[in-house]
């Protein structure tokens, strides 16, 4: 491997990762001088070195090496279709994608964008779901009187997951005609650059 090759993608990820040549330098433990050897192409990391930086990233040494970000609208297409495992289960409306957005958000571009758009999005989805069956649950147990018999909560979640699955083929058909997707309403827990 070539050592400008390295160097780009070092310095590719420092700056993916929000960090300054000193921060990385403090987090690594190597020292400055070392830190823009290596982006300068002057010096490949090896040993000690890949290891050290690769803690201070949070990977593997191995993820620094093959490290590159490429496009790939299957992996992007798989994350937004992912979401349809809330049909049987909603908690798998978030499991699904969110294995995805671990394993591809820092290999595949604008994994990290969108799946933390649509994890956002199901995350309030289950919430709202889950908020629901209870007001249900407590309207039966305490005869509050909140719902017309049967009718009431069953329309409501039924308009619940009939959103959700509008949702998620909308946005696939937005993301198929490259427009920028939108997933709402969504509380903003991961939150997004």
């Amino acid at each position: 491997m070539k050592n400008n090759e390295l160097a780009k993608r070092i310095k590719g990820l420092r700056n993916r990762k929000g960090f300054s040549q000193e921060e990385l330098s403090e987090k690594s433990g190597l020292s400055l001088r070392t830190i823009q050897r290596i982006e300068n192409g002057g010096t490949e990391p090896r040993g000690n070195s890949l290891k050290r930086l690769a803690m201070a990233f949070g990977v593997s040494p191995n993820e620094i090496i093959d490290w590159q970000i490429y496009e790939d609208s299957n992996v992007l297409n798989l994350l937004n279709f992912s979401q349809l495992g809330f049909l049987a289960f909603p908690i798998l409306g978030i499991i699904i994608p969110l294995v995805i957005w671990i394993l591809k958000k820092d290999k595949v571009k604008n994994v990290d964008r969108i799946g933390k758009s649509i994890l956002n999005f199901q995350i309030t989805w289950t919430i709202v779901l889950f908020l629901t069956y209870l007001v249900w649950g407590l309207n039966i147990v305490l005869h509050l009187g909140l719902f017309l018999p049967a009718i009431g909560p069953v329309a409501i979640v039924g308009g619940l997951y009939v959103f959700n699955f509008l949702m998620i083929i909308v946005n696939s058909m937005r993301f198929y005609k490259m427009k920028k997707i939108y997933y709402q309403p969504a509380l903003n827990i991961l939150r997004q650059n």
